[in-house]
């Protein structure tokens, strides 16, 4: 099954997601994203670390912050405790998308991305297990003034549509509130 999570910014993506995984398996393998630049974002880290090592939910985190697809296909999916399911968490997918839109901004950063993200969406149709994937929605606000800016905008609203069609529920948290769309889309 897969499962994406979008909002905004600080919507409660990250807990809603958490809380769904524990739901939904009896372990998580948690997979960070986000390389650590700051110190504002190592303090964000440790919140999200201690938050889900007060879980009583167990979680194995790896930071992946590239080749994500190539974590996928290799990963285990031998139950780790007990006979139940593990479910895998990716936080967050446009942490991801950025860090190849930045590697690739001097050769055709938008193509050479947007390949990255096919690559994923093709072993997320062939995933063998629970995957959850945390994505913001980040089209709402204003236009970037400049065009690395855009073209972000641009590759994150394109990804969270390919990885939407090949999911079987996709939630958008706001305030804190997690509603399902997937099954309430219109199909004319």
């Amino acid at each position: 099954m897969i499962v994406l999570v979008t909002g905004g910014a600080r919507s409660g993506k990250s807990t809603f997601a958490e809380t769904y995984a524990a739901r939904l398996g009896v372990q998580g393998v948690y997979i960070a994203t986000s390389p650590v630049f700051d110190e504002e974002l190592r303090e964000r880290v440790r919140r999200h670390r201690q938050r889900r090592e007060q879980s009583p939910f167990s979680w194995e985190t790896h930071e992946i912050p590239y080749d994500l697809a190539g974590f996928l296909r290799g990963l285990s999916f031998e139950p780790a405790i007990g006979s139940g399911e593990r479910v895998v968490l990716v936080d967050c997918l446009t942490l991801w998308l950025s860090n190849w839109l930045l590697k690739f901004e001097q050769e055709q950063p938008m193509e050479r991305t947007l390949e990255k993200v096919d690559e994923l969406v093709d072993v997320l149709r062939s995933f063998p297990g629970t995957i959850m994937l945390v994505s913001n929605e980040v089209g709402y606000g204003i236009v970037p003034d400049n065009p690395l800016g855009r073209m972000f905008r641009d590759a994150a609203g394109i990804m969270n549509q390919r990885v939407a069609e090949a999911s079987d529920q996709v939630f958008l948290v706001t305030a804190g509130i997690p509603v399902e769309l997937k099954s309430r889309a219109f199909r004319p």
